[in-house]
């Protein structure tokens, strides 16, 4: 707010602070989603207690769920990658939980052969590359678990992705707007986790694709 503050009264870099202030509300979001997601987890039965938070390992919205899953006094995964242009530099992560790829496909197997839910919060090329091979999987029911995939902050995804011009051009039936939902809301965000994985992941053995 200070740097809005700032810029509205300087009449400079007025957009580019809006969008740090809306980047910043999606890394709250991030943090308190995980955070509970965490404490529900923790919750849980001892043989049931098996959920925890895992992102890329990297700064911004990943080092949110992984920080909100650590002041949940809860231990969280990072998947790092190597590239050669940024810098991953985040605390939160359990440290033996820290394990790093040079592939992408190898970090994507990874990320969707344990993954029990998904949520994608606004994001780049990795991002979109990880939505679209989880829903083609989903789809093509090459993966057999049912998974909730929620994509967090309605106006982004509908900015980026028209998904409803992939229905108008028969790219996708009516039907596969059903594989994912999107929403702007924590409360609505974890108590659609919660519901798939109860009804979903939990008493089922082992990781199944």
């Amino acid at each position: 707010m200070a740097a809005l503050a700032e810029a509205e009264a300087t009449g400079q870099g007025i957009e580019a602070a809006q969008t740090a202030l809306r980047l910043a509300a999606y890394y709250e979001a991030a943090r308190e989603l995980a955070r509970r997601l965490t404490e529900w987890s923790k919750n849980l039965g001892r043989e049931e207690r098996r959920f925890v938070v895992c992102t890329g390992g990297g700064p911004g919205i990943m080092e949110a769920a992984n920080r909100g899953a650590s002041e949940a006094r809860g231990v969280n995964v990072g998947l790092t990658i190597s590239i050669p242009d940024e810098e991953f530099d985040n605390p939160y992560v359990s440290r033996e939980l820290h394990f790093h790829f040079h592939y992408f496909f190898m970090r994507k197997f990874w990320f969707v052969y344990l993954a029990k839910a998904v949520v994608l919060f606004p994001g780049g090329f990795g991002t979109l590359d990880e939505l679209f091979e989880i829903l083609t999987l989903v789809q093509t029911r090459k993966m057999r678990k049912r998974i909730p995939i929620v994509l967090f902050g309605t106006e982004y995804w509908d900015d980026i992705v028209d998904f409803g011009g992939l229905v108008k051009y028969g790219m996708i039936s009516p039907g596969d707007l059903a594989l994912f939902h999107r929403t702007n809301s924590v409360d609505e965000a974890y108590q659609m986790i919660i519901k798939g994985l109860t009804e979903n992941a939990l008493g089922t053995p082992g990781p199944v694709l």
